[in-house]
């Protein structure tokens, strides 16, 4: 298939648009070279690419930062043409139980593939800590007796959730979220070549609401594109419907001077708009964290009261009433003790 299109259909002596492939896929990366972030930890693979002395890897971290992806380009440089027989493909959180591993996977390690000189066949395993207890046993024993013939690729959210004899016998690489700037670069890329018209909000509001994940900002990017034509900070929030930034800075202003009405006002506008309370504590604690005019120790006390409401709400107390305690005791941080002895 092209890497954009397919072929396009009639219908009723009209051309129908050709199919679009979403633009995570069509500018997913195929070597590691053009693999974003994870600097070192890339420079490792790239080593073993060369070498073609493949381990047994664990890559662990969080979704979106290229886990699968790097895999995958590894495989590719390591098997080159033969890559399409030498490679099982498997996401655990679908084919998570002990018969995928008897049959699928095992099959799959005896099965005779020609392959470059002194290469493996690799099986990568995607969502690796969804694979049930006996599933992963299974897999420590198939590692053993096909490690001659066979590699295995784990991509995990959490490495603690992948027993301790796998741990032993893999590599164990980390992944980092991705850093603003390495988003960013990405990004502009794509927006050249797509034509897409944009300002420098639209990019800054793509970043804060990815949370250093590439594949969330490609896809909000892809959103607000074709559902607006332009990419302003306003239409990427609309798109990803969080709270907006701007309405919590005006918040947290508001507390700063103890305005506890005025606070409450926005955090009405918001609680009415329909969002719900996780989003407005995680929208409050990732703008407090980066708001440049509260003062540092201000800024860790409001750190530690959201981090509080915030394991309340996860709890189940999830009221508009939790979070104007919240706003209650930020203001209190900041109104003079005096004004509490009249």
């Amino acid at each position: 298939m092209a890497a954009s299109t397919s072929k396009s259909k009639k219908t009723n002596g009209a051309a129908e648009m050709p199919y679009e492939l979403p633009w995570v896929e069509k500018y997913r990366p195929n070597v590691l070279d053009d693999v974003v972030g994870n600097a070192d930890t890339i420079d490792r693979l790239k080593i073993i690419a060369r070498d073609g002395n493949c381990p047994h890897i664990i890559i662990s971290g969080m979704p979106g930062i290229g886990k699968t992806t790097s895999i995958h380009c590894l495989a590719h440089q390591l098997l080159g043409d033969a890559y399409k027989e030498g490679v099982l493909e498997l996401n655990a959180s679908d084919e998570r139980g002990i018969d995928v591993v008897r049959n699928k996977i095992k099959s799959f390690a005896q099965k005779k593939v020609t392959l470059p000189p002194g290469r493996h066949k690799i099986v990568i395993l995607d969502e690796a800590d969804s694979m049930t207890a006996g599933a992963q046993q299974a897999l420590r024993r198939t590692m053993e007796l096909f490690s001659n013939t066979t590699r295995f690729c784990l991509a995990c959210n959490m490495s603690n959730k992948i027993i301790e004899p796998i741990q032993s016998r893999c590599a164990i690489l980390r992944y980092a979220k991705l850093k603003d700037q390495e988003l960013l670069k990405r990004l502009l890329e794509i927006c050249e070549l797509e034509n897409v018209k944009h300002n420098d909000d639209g990019l800054t509001a793509l970043i804060f609401t990815s949370e250093g994940d590439m594949r969330q900002a490609i896809n909000n990017l892809q959103s607000t594109h074709s559902g607006f034509g332009f990419v302003s900070g306003d239409n990427v929030f609309k798109v990803c419907d969080q709270p907006h930034p701007i309405i919590v800075q005006s918040m947290i202003r508001f507390c700063l001077k103890g305005d506890i009405g005025q606070a409450m006002e926005k955090l009405n506008d918001l609680w009415d708009q329909g969002y719900s309370a996780v989003d407005i504590v995680v929208t409050i604690f990732r703008v407090v964290k980066t708001f440049d005019e509260i003062p540092e120790y201000t800024k860790l006390e409001y750190i530690k009261e959201i981090g509080f409401t915030h394991m309340r709400i996860l709890e189940g107390v999830g009221t508009v009433i939790q979070l104007a305690g919240l706003l209650a005791r930020l203001c209190k941080m900041n109104v003079k003790p005096e004004l509490f002895n009249l």
